[in-house]
């Protein structure tokens, strides 16, 4: 269980409070957006200001709200640029973005100002696309952040532990939204045996 970070100061230092950025990282169906969900309705129940983004092109379960797969949801809003949370979040305490990996390079530019003005800064998003490369802004933020959560499926062909996102469908393009229907959580065996398979089949 991730608990809140605290950071006392030492001293009569009365300047700005720190900010932090907190990643939560993992595969498809290994519950990021309802660990990002958790942690931000703790904040609210704390009545701090609070702004929550994700990426507009994600559309699947809510036009605005960030909605998790078992359908728990948090109001948000949704933002074509990286750059457009800067003014958007100007007068927050604490900055929910979901869906990290869908957002332009910039992301890790617009979360570190974020940081660097006192805000914590909470990010969930896929840390590898469905040919288990690294995906978009996702390293460089688990990178500069203090605090970094990967969280885990199970493979739905096995039952191990599952970290990959296996893309069922035989499309190569890096980005296409889906559910069950054209992805599957899988360890790495499973998830290496069906890339194989695939290959194979071309």
């Amino acid at each position: 269980m991730f608990i809140e970070p605290h950071f006392s100061r030492k001293g009569e230092d009365k300047g700005p409070k720190t900010g932090w950025i907190e990643v939560i990282c993992g595969s498809m169906f290994s519950g990021k957006t309802e660990e990002l969900i958790r942690r931000l309705n703790r904040t609210l129940i704390a009545r701090q200001q609070v702004e929550i983004f994700k990426p507009i092109v994600d559309k699947r379960y809510h036009e605005s709200d960030v909605v998790s797969h078992n359908e728990n949801k948090i109001r948000s809003t949704p933002v074509q640029f990286a750059n457009d949370i800067l003014l958007l979040a100007s007068h927050s305490e604490v900055v929910g973005i979901d869906e990290a990996q869908f957002f332009d390079n910039q992301l890790v530019e617009v979360c570190t100002k974020l940081a660097n003005s006192g805000k914590r800064v909470i990010v969930a998003g896929l840390d590898m696309d469905f040919a288990g490369e690294p995906f978009g802004a996702m390293p460089a933020l688990m990178a500069i952040a203090e605090f970094v959560t990967k969280v885990h499926a199970i493979c739905m062909v096995c039952g191990d532990v599952a970290s990959y996102s296996f893309r069922l469908a035989q499309s190569k393009e890096q980005i296409l939204l889906g559910e069950t229907q054209e992805y599957e959580a899988r360890c790495r065996r499973c998830f290496t045996k069906g890339l194989k398979e695939q290959n194979a089949n071309v």
